[in-house]
This record gives C-alpha cells, structure tokens and sequence, in this order.
C-alpha cells in the first residue's frame, strides 16, 4: 500500500500528456506571432491612391437583365419533326388483343387492325377530313413539339371494343372526323394548347372577317370538367386525367379532342352515320 499515490506509470503518462499540451500552445503562439508580423509588413508596404473623376466622366445605368430562352436542341428543330399525315390516324385494332365480356353485347373481339381494312373514304380520296391534318402540323409547327395522335379512325368493331358504352356508338372516329392527341413536352397544358387550335382561325387568311369560324362559343350542355369550344367547323374537348379513358387513351395525360362538325369543301354538315361508318371504307 502507497496511500492515494498513482502508480509511476500513470504519473509518467500525466507528465507526457502535460509536456504535449505545452509544445502545442507555444506552437500555436508562435503561428500566430509570425501573421501578426506579415499582417504589419503587408500594411506598411500597401499604397493607397484616390480614384478622381473628370466633371466629363459619364455613369451608364445597368440595364435591366433580359431572359434569354435556350437554344433548340437538333431533334427538336421543326425541321425534325415529322409532318402529320393520314398515316397517324389509321384504327389501332389488334387481333391479339383479348376478348371483352360486356354484359348487354356479350363478348366482343378487336378488329383485324390497318392490315385488314383502310381510312374513311371522304370526297372520293380514303383519308381523314383534312382540317384535323391541317390543325396538328398547325400545333407542331407553333410548339416545336411532336404531336401524339392517340385515336384517330376506329373502324366500328374497334370502335366498340374500345369504348362500348350506348353514347359512343356514334362516335365521329368511325367517319374520320374525330381526333384524339396530346403534345410530348405539354402534356399537363393542355389549355395552352387547345388555345393555339383557336388561334390557327385568326390567323389564317383563309377566314378572314368571317366570325362563324374566328369566334368559338363554349357547349355548356357537356359533362366535362371544362366546358368544350366550338366553331361553325371544329369541335374542342379538353379530357382530364379521369376523363374520357377508353381502349385507345390509356395514357396518365389530359388529352383533346377535336371533331369536325362542318366540312368547308362539301359546304355542309359533318353527321354521323351508320352507311357511312360500317360501309365507308375499304377491305382488304
């Protein structure tokens, strides 16, 4: 027993603790002399000389900073972009697609697809009505984007199969004057969109002063959430993420629909029907 004196081991690591926290202090001192010293010298050897103005000196104000848009990327260029053509709006059926069981028809098969049978035949040429070609390159030409045609032609088994509900048994799809599309890069602005088809009207030459098409009145008698547009020629329906979702629009977009309700060379009323859905186009 030695009391409550520590072993020498433990006081021989006291005393080289002890030694370390003084060589640190006086290194620490020392660092801190030394640029206190530099900051001296640096002082005495600045020189400082007035800035004088001449009364002829002019100040220039700052301008205002201007938002400068990014340059277009090579692929998104117009010249990129495709023109729209009858081609997008041939009937998306596929015979691979399963069969439906609806209660009131009973089973129902998709269509054989463009392979089996063609467009509408319209003023003797198969096609779509033109004014929908017309209006989407109209669309892509303004936004640069690409148009996306989700629904053009559906042939009446397709049509169907797609949506079997009683009031789209007359959908203008099965006389090529309804169209379906949303725009890659715009997609929830859909608004901004069906603004530019209104637009096309006033600025193009060909209805000049004519208020029938330059002026669209909103269809109040509609169950979508945003009241549809109309013109004398051209019907717009704006379809949100819970509207209007069939075979052919399963996508998570707001899609519009456009349908023609006037055609401008036949000078008369676009209508559906039954003659011309089921027996106005070619088999294959």
């Amino acid at each position: 027993m030695t009391g409550c004196r520590p072993p020498l081991r433990d006081r021989r690591s006291l005393i080289g603790s002890i030694v370390y926290l003084g060589i640190f202090c006086l290194t620490l001192a020392c660092s801190r002399l030394e640029q206190s010293e530099k900051e001296k010298i640096r002082r005495r050897n600045a020189a400082a000389e007035p800035v004088y103005r001449s009364a002829e000196d002019c100040l220039y104000p700052l301008a205002a900073p201007q938002h400068t848009p990014r340059s277009v990327y090579p692929w998104e260029a117009e010249a990129n972009l495709p023109q729209i053509t009858r081609e997008y709006f041939r009937c998306k059926g596929n015979p691979a697609n399963p069969l439906l069981s609806v209660p009131e028809a009973g089973p129902l098969a998709d269509c054989e697809g463009r392979g089996r049978h063609g467009l509408p035949v319209i003023a003797g040429k198969e096609g779509v009505y033109p004014v929908l070609i017309e209006l989407l390159n109209y669309v892509q030409k303004k936004t640069g984007k690409r148009v996306v045609v989700t629904c053009g032609h559906r042939c009446p088994a397709h049509n169907a199969y797609a949506d079997s509900s009683p009031e789209n048994r007359t959908s203008k799809h099965q006389i090529g004057a309804e169209a379906d599309f949303y725009v890659q890069g715009m997609e929830d602005r859909p608004l901004e969109v069906a603004g530019l088809i209104m637009q096309y009207y006033q600025e193009s030459p060909l209805f000049k002063n004519d208020r029938e098409f330059m002026e669209f009145k909103r269809y109040d008698k509609s169950n979508s959430a945003i009241q549809p547009w109309m013109n004398k020629e051209i019907f717009i329906r704006v379809n949100q993420k819970d509207e209007g979702r069939d075979g052919d629009n399963r996508h998570p977009h707001p899609y519009i629909t456009l349908q023609v309700r006037y055609d401008r060379e036949a000078k008369e009323r676009v209508i559906y029907q039954w003659a011309k859905a089921n027996q106005g186009y070619p088999r294959h």
